[in-house]
């Protein structure tokens, strides 16, 4: 091993050693929590269609996960209640601070749920972890002061923008305006001190989810922010297969324009939801989540190696 190496390499191992106990920690906290822990296919055939995630090609008919989340929703449609898993993801152009092509993702769905179950969820697990990671009621990241004990904020979407931004998104706001105030000038605000509960997404912003009760405009979609970083994406899930068939086509359409490429439809996942009750289901950033105990700079501290050094 070269002397340059050794040396990258040893000065990453307190962040490895910490990135160690969290992911301990999630496991023991799922299986107190009664969840199952499953483990679904790194390569696909058919990801889900999303107009903003970009597979990576892994032969002439296959792609590299962008997420378990398919795989596990057609478990819970098989009879499974409560999920978790800890995996490997891969989208393609992802690269800075907060992002890698290849990062490590905790998903976990609950049948007869939804996303303010969820919700409680993110509370319950950051909460576990943080005592066993911390010996203080509090953190620090970045010279900032984080507090995981404390009341959590919580910002319906709506309320963010016209708070921060000055303009109310409605049902279907412009995506690139939508996208680039979220990082300029909305995202930067939330989780001081303590995590953020930012929900209820405009309903073009939410592919998966289903439509809020009572309120057509927005979708039961929200993120969980804690010292401006995004790290949690959950959501109700939408069961219904026309609905969800529909959202998918206006994707690939999009995609196929923009890309020229022409993905797949789902169709086992579709053929599912047939079977698929009410549920919930998230996406948790366990890289993001041990940058943030272990006061790192960028997401290349907390890996052992990068994708330029593999």
């Amino acid at each position: 091993m070269e002397r340059d190496e050794k040396e990258v390499l040893g000065g990453k191992r307190r962040f490895i050693e910490i990135r160690c106990r969290v992911l301990r920690l999630i496991r023991a906290f799922f299986e107190s929590e009664g969840f199952l822990e499953v483990q679904t296919p790194l390569l696909t055939a058919a990801p889900a269609p999303e107009v903003h995630i970009s597979p990576i090609p892994a032969g002439p008919s296959l792609f590299l996960s962008t997420s378990p989340e398919l795989h596990m929703k057609r478990l819970l449609a098989a009879g499974f209640e409560k999920i978790f898993q800890i995996t490997r993801a891969f989208r393609a152009g992802e690269h800075g601070r907060f992002h890698h092509p290849e990062f490590t993702i905790l998903e976990w769905y609950r049948s007869g749920a939804d996303y303010k179950d969820l919700q409680r969820d993110c509370q319950k697990l950051v909460r576990f972890t943080c005592r066993a990671v911390s010996q203080d009621a509090g953190l620090c990241f970045r010279g900032s002061r984080l507090d995981f004990e404390g009341q959590w904020e919580r910002l319906s979407v709506r309320g963010a923008f016209k708070k921060f931004v000055g303009w109310d998104p409605g049902p279907h706001p412009d995506e690139d305006r939508f996208d680039l105030d979220m990082s300029l000038q909305v995202q930067k605000n939330l989780g001081f001190p303590t995590p953020c509960i930012l929900e209820d997404y405009p309903t073009s912003l939410a592919a998966l989810a289903r439509i809020k009760p009572g309120d057509p405009e927005v979708a039961e979609r929200f993120e969980l922010f804690w010292a401006g970083i995004e790290i949690a994406n959950g959501f109700s899930e939408l069961t219904d297969p026309r609905e969800q068939r529909m959202r998918f086509r206006q994707a690939i359409e999009s995609k196929k324009r923009t890309h020229g490429i022409d993905y797949p439809m789902p169709e086992a996942f579709l053929a599912s939801l047939e079977n698929l009750g009410p549920c919930a289901g998230i996406a948790f950033g366990v890289d993001r989540f041990v940058m943030l105990l272990s006061d790192a700079e960028s997401i290349e501290d907390v890996v052992a190696f990068g994708p330029q050094t593999a």
